[in-house]
């Protein structure tokens, strides 16, 4: 099964962190990709660019409309994502403690809900 793990942390932490600290950081998380890609694990993982990159897309009633920033006022930004495969949500959870980033903020671990199965989402059953 599909599993989305959103990396959140607060991006000054990040910023604040000095080159000697981030560079082990930021090759910690490359290796752990590695890792996942060699146990059949990872299916994708990406960093983001900062959230001011950001822009939100918003259509009501017809008409589009877009702002700089995230989606929310939040302590948190979503940093980055891994989509990786895990025989279930335990096993998903064991994967997401291991992503570096889960020191720094949070891992929210989401299974993938396939469209193209026309199968009921959870809680829309």
């Amino acid at each position: 099964m599909k599993y989305l793990c959103l990396v959140c942390y607060d991006e000054k932490t990040l910023d604040a962190m000095p080159k000697e600290e981030f560079e082990p950081f930021s090759e910690a998380h490359v290796a752990l990709d590695e890792e996942l890609r060699r146990n059949g694990n990872s299916i994708v993982a990406e960093a983001l660019q900062p959230v001011s990159t950001a822009v939100t897309v918003r259509v009501r009633n017809g008409k589009l409309s877009t702002t700089d920033g995230p989606f929310a006022e939040t302590k948190e930004q979503l940093g980055g994502i891994y989509l990786i495969e895990a025989r279930d949500l335990n096993d998903a959870i064991q994967i997401a403690a291991k992503i570096p980033a889960a020191g720094l903020g949070s891992i929210e671990v989401r299974p993938v809900w396939d469209l193209r199965r026309h199968e009921p989402r959870v809680g829309r059953e």
